[in-house]
């Protein structure tokens, strides 16, 4: 190699970026007033991806390799600037790397309680948190639609806006789901999976893949976790009898392994026995309630008290007894015709229908013609 071409090699632009960072997205190669020679070195390693906008329109994209800058593999840029014979000159375009590596263990969760009406408990409140994965896909798009021109983007940037719109699609999704509060842990799943292939297509708006979304966990408040926890307990200790006794045994034991235990030791120990006998006797025999039996029902009605009224011609009499109305059907004042009505029917009807007085209209005869 001569001389010349050692010192031509020594002024060879090259542009790369090694990412020292672990949440760099986009970062705008610094060259000043954008400047870049012809026959420059790009050097794109794996996954990043370089994008050349000129003018604010972008041009070029190069993926990982060697590329060396020429009106061959700028085809665009070329187009733009107009270079029909090529240039030896500098050319001015802005170059931003994009990291297209898997951006993993974010973190999502809802900020507020999910107000939800489950068919056990009710109206509770859930909270949730899970974790996602992202990279970016289509880096054009990406540079266009959520990177602008900054020079330096991060993940922080845009990390915000992807967990609410997680949460937003989370909630929604769970109200609509139905699963009873107790069964959700059996179905996390079932949600992320269902949850990643509904806001996977609004990422990709943004030039963004979600490669993975995770529901970690579903949470209830604590006041009803401690009563869950309390009835849990209830269901594991069983027999009360039999869990007194096994304490007392281990209290003893205990006793037994520290003979040099001071007195107060050994009164407090003594109390807990007293204690646990006294309730293992109320557990196996327990006594009446103290409080006083509910009253007895009302007596039913008697028949004294059903009061009739009738109807005859036109005109309504009454209220009368069973005994008068009796006699009236034994003189004939009352026949199988005349209507009648008492407490509780909706219409009037005929006295035949009457059950109480069936067998008098059987046993007396019809009243003699006028």
């Amino acid at each position: 190699m001569s001389l010349w071409e050692k010192a031509v090699a020594e002024f060879i632009d090259v542009i790369e970026w090694t990412d020292d960072s672990s949440d760099t997205m986009v970062w705008r190669f610094p060259r000043f007033e954008n400047e870049i020679k012809y026959g420059a070195q790009l050097t794109v390693r794996q996954s990043q991806v370089a994008v050349f906008v000129n003018m604010g329109q972008i041009a070029d994209v190069f993926t990982s390799g060697q590329h060396r800058l020429t009106t061959k593999n700028l085809p665009v840029l070329t187009t733009l600037l107009g270079w029909k014979y090529g240039f030896q000159s500098p050319f001015k375009a802005e170059v931003y790397f994009i990291n297209t590596r898997n951006f993993t263990n974010l973190k999502w969760g809802t900020k507020n309680p999910v107000i939800l009406r489950d068919s056990e408990f009710g109206p509770v409140r859930l909270r949730s948190f899970g974790t996602y994965v992202v990279r970016v896909s289509e880096p054009a798009k990406f540079i266009k639609e959520i990177v602008g021109t900054g020079g330096h983007f991060t993940l922080n940037d845009v990390s915000e806006q992807l967990k609410n719109l997680i949460v937003t699609r989370f909630s929604d999704m769970l109200g609509e789901s139905k699963i009873p509060v107790l069964d959700l842990a059996a179905n996390y799943n079932e949600l992320s999976a269902y949850l990643t292939g509904k806001i996977a297509p609004e990422f990709l708006e943004y030039g963004l893949e979600m490669t993975k979304l995770l529901v970690e966990n579903i949470s209830l408040p604590q006041e009803v976790e401690e009563a869950l926890d309390k009835k849990s307990s209830m269901g594991i200790i069983g027999n009360l009898d039999n869990f007194l006794k096994f304490q007392s045994a281990n209290a003893l034991e205990a006793a037994a392994n520290n003979p040099g235990g001071d007195a107060s030791a050994g009164i407090g120990m003594g109390m807990g026995f007293a204690m646990a006998s006294q309730l293992g006797k109320m557990v196996t025999n327990p006594q009446e309630p103290s409080h006083s039996a509910p009253p007895p029902p009302p007596l039913p009605r008697q028949e004294t008290d059903i009061k009739y009224y009738v109807g005859k011609n036109g005109k309504q009499a009454g209220p009368f007894d069973k005994d008068t109305i009796t006699g009236y059907i034994k003189k004939g004042a009352i026949t199988k015709e005349t209507l009648m009505w008492t407490e509780g029917m909706d219409v009037w009807k005929i006295a035949a229908l009457f059950g109480e007085f069936e067998t008098l209209f059987k046993s007396t005869p019809p009243p003699l013609p006028e």
